[in-house]
């Protein structure tokens, strides 16, 4: 694929509420509900952020790394599942707010949590086809869930960007090959007009998260002869603090390939940005000539699974913007009846 990553960009909201909070709310078992789902805190949005603020932040940053400016950006995609508006496209408040150029193609796109990668991908694939010089994804969410719900404990808040674009001198980072997979499994859904989504418990691992996850990854890598040895890190979306952990082992990825893109335990499940902001992550320490592999996973379902090797250029795009540690160290605590005054009003308004 001729399409190179020239920019990229987090954000994750200061505000966190600790998953002991939550269960102390709910008279829960803290201690049995972290074995089951290993998160120990997660990002909450402020009264003002929704996904159209998150979505700018990030990619206000990754403009910042690029190697052009936001008025050279021909195409713009956001993914998400929270959306500010049902009909009102969040792209064309992201764009305005950057400076994007008038003439500029512009979407939203909506996949569960596999949004991010989706815009990342239909990004590369309209550089690639020459229909503009340089295009902006996006992945952003303010997750919601019902309260007392175990979703509850790891819906969290952030989103992060990418500037796509074909000219390689410019490349931070080279998308070597893509790979999909879809099927119909009704593990987590939302209906039209419903507050809160809904989902089918433990369906939602081994039918569900691991059979799309483990199947696209070893697809991607029996199609490309790479083998766990050659990969430098990997990223898996992280809905919690222990599938990634088991996805990786049943792969035969080690704790220090999967390192520095994990941050479910300390950041939650961040959505449609999940796996992208470990990239992000991943991004801001990798060195030259690295192979990362990313595996999103969205419910529905569906996952993408992509290759990607590092440049000489990225060491010195890194310190340009804010590292994913930086969001993950500014963090300041709300109690549980801020954090559900907060939520209220992103879900009523």
């Amino acid at each position: 694929m001729n399409a190179h990553i020239i920019g990229y960009g987090g954000y994750i909201p200061c505000w966190r509420i600790k998953g002991s909070e939550i269960a102390r709310a709910h008279s829960a078992d803290w201690d049995k509900l972290f074995a089951s789902i290993g998160v120990h805190e997660k990002s909450v949005p402020a009264h003002d952020e929704d996904a159209a603020t998150l979505a700018v932040e990030a990619a206000s940053r990754a403009v910042a790394r690029a190697f052009c400016n936001a008025g050279d950006i021909g195409a713009l995609f956001v993914g998400s599942e929270s959306h500010p508006y049902a009909v009102k496209p969040t792209a064309t408040m992201v764009a305005h707010a950057l400076g994007v150029q008038r003439y500029c193609y512009a979407a939203d796109l909506e996949f569960a949590c596999k949004a991010g990668t989706a815009v990342l991908i239909t990004a590369a694939a309209h550089v690639a086809a020459q229909c503009a010089d340089y295009a902006l994804a996006i992945g952003a969410d303010t997750a919601q869930s019902a309260p007392g719900d175990v979703l509850e404990y790891s819906a969290a808040a952030g989103g992060a960007a990418f500037v796509l674009g074909a000219r390689v001198e410019h490349a931070l980072a080279t998308i070597e090959h893509t790979c999909s997979i879809t099927t119909n499994t009704p593990d987590f859904w939302r209906r039209a007009g419903g507050a809160y989504p809904e989902h089918a418990g433990r369906f939602t691992a081994q039918p569900a998260y691991f059979a799309h996850v483990l199947d696209v990854a070893q697809t991607l890598m029996n199609r490309t002869g790479i083998a766990v040895a050659d990969v430098d890190h990997v990223v898996f979306h992280q809905p919690n603090g222990r599938f990634p952990l088991v996805a990786a082992k049943k792969l035969g990825f080690s704790s220090e390939q999967l390192k520095l893109g994990f941050l479910a335990p300390v950041v939650g499940n961040t959505y449609s940005a999940a796996s992208l902001l470990g990239l992000c992550a991943v991004l801001d320490e990798a060195a030259a000539g690295q192979t990362i592999l990313v595996v999103s996973y969205g419910s529905g379902s569906g996952a993408d699974a992509l290759v990607l090797t590092s440049t000489e250029l990225l060491p010195s795009s890194q310190p340009k913007a804010a590292c994913i540690k930086d969001f993950i160290a500014a963090k300041r605590y709300v109690d549980y009846q801020q954090y559900r005054q907060i939520m209220e009003h992103i879900i009523h308004g």
